[in-house]
């Protein structure tokens, strides 16, 4: 019977390695990405994952390294066409408009714009509805000759993933939809080959000490075999038959289309775009190209009915109505704006684009993509795989103590 209990105890061993080895993977991953925000006493008694607690320097990475240098702002902001903009807001903005109007002679020029008679409003309603293709398309011009000034797509997107953590993660669990349920299953076969000598040297040298370090061992070298097998080789290499690389690179066609949806759909879309234009860094220089056209188109306008507009008005409040005009299509511009973005969608072909140039990247290229938003703390994945297993290594040590 003892005998039997010993030798239970001893084929153990590597059993349990293998769910240490399982374990320390399983926690480590979800380490990575999970509590979303700090949880415990900060700055040091607690834990967020990893991703998330670095997310604005994740995002900065990720610019520089993906965005920066496949795509560029004013690629994208020159696949725009002025008549195809036009056509796409064009019924909404001619609504808002006439709004616009409305609210700025009532406000300026009250007294000129109740005498004016129904077919005069509507006369200058046509008048203004006519001449905004040429205003919109002038101010797509301007915005494309000046787009770095209006849009900084390194704010945008450091922004969107600042502000939504589980972005971020979302990004780096589907392109390594594979990889990271990978690291969690090699470890339970790892382990459980790491725990073979480890059941060895504890038939022969009953140490205490024995099972600590075999668990720290196998915690430690299953999480940086793990890491190394997605990443390492490189390039592929021929053996047996087989062709070896890391995983992650071997998915080059397919990690790039899902990483490039990603972006599309969630960071570098109309959307994201038309609020960094309107509410960024770059928004004031949007309002003076907006100043300038409208400004412009007014001139024009009034050039039709001068004097005798000039004398109604009063000079104070002309250019009270420019500036009150200026600001109320700046403030209503999502109003519009959101008509285009079907056809925004279809012109700047971020997605699409961004997955062709991804898959032409090298293998050394194509690492760059992820791994280095947190290639410096891997380290820390590492450390805590050990550390777990040294833990097992005790509990193990205190059941088979008590057996």
């Amino acid at each position: 019977m003892d005998w039997n209990l010993q030798t239970l105890s001893l084929l153990s061993i590597p059993l349990i390695s293998a769910l240490v080895g399982w374990s320390t993977n399983y926690l480590a991953v979800k380490m990575m990405f999970y509590p979303l925000k700090f949880v415990g006493i900060p700055p040091v008694f607690g834990w967020q994952g990893l991703i998330p607690a670095k997310r604005k320097q994740m995002a900065e990475i990720e610019v520089e390294l993906v965005l920066g240098k496949l795509l560029s702002v004013e690629e994208l902001a020159n696949r725009l066409e002025p008549e195809a903009l036009t056509k796409a807001i064009e019924h909404r903005l001619h609504q808002v408009v006439r709004k616009i109007v409305n609210e700025v002679m009532e406000s300026s020029a009250p007294t000129v714009w109740a005498a004016l008679p129904v077919q005069g409003k509507n006369l200058v309603y046509r008048r203004i509805e006519d001449d905004i293709p040429y205003v919109v398309s002038k101010m797509v011009e301007d915005f494309q000759h000046n787009v770095n000034e209006i849009l900084d797509i390194k704010e945008l997107v450091v922004e969107q993933l600042v502000n939504s953590p589980e972005l971020i993660n979302e990004i780096f669990l589907r392109s390594g939809e594979k990889e990271f349920p990978f690291i969690v299953q090699s470890g339970f076969y790892f382990g459980f080959l790491f725990g073979l000598p480890t059941m060895a040297l504890w038939y022969f040298y009953q140490a205490w000490w024995i099972l600590p370090l075999g668990g720290l061992l196998v915690g430690y070298a299953t999480n940086w075999i793990a890491i190394k097998i997605i990443f390492e080789p490189k390039q592929p290499i021929r053996f047996a038959g087989l062709t070896i690389q890391g995983m992650f690179l071997k998915r080059q066609t397919e990690v790039s289309r899902v990483y490039a949806d990603i972006i599309e759909q969630k960071l570098i879309n109309p959307k994201n775009i038309t609020h960094m234009i309107l509410h960024g860094s770059g928004s004031a220089q949007l309002l003076e190209l907006i100043e300038l056209h409208v400004n412009d188109a007014i001139e024009r306008y009034v050039a039709i009915a001068q004097p005798y507009f000039a004398l109604g008005v009063g000079s104070e409040n002309y250019f009270k109505m420019k500036s009150m005009a200026v600001k109320r299509l700046f403030e209503d511009s999502d109003k519009y704006l959101y008509y285009a973005f079907d056809y925004a969608n279809e012109a700047l072909r971020v997605g699409d684009d961004l997955c062709e140039r991804m898959q032409a990247l090298s293998s050394e290229e194509f690492e760059g993509v992820l791994r280095p938003a947190y290639q410096q703390d891997e380290w820390k994945l590492i450390v805590t795989g050990a550390i777990l297993g040294m833990a097992a290594g005790f509990a193990q040590l205190y059941l088979l103590m008590l057996g």
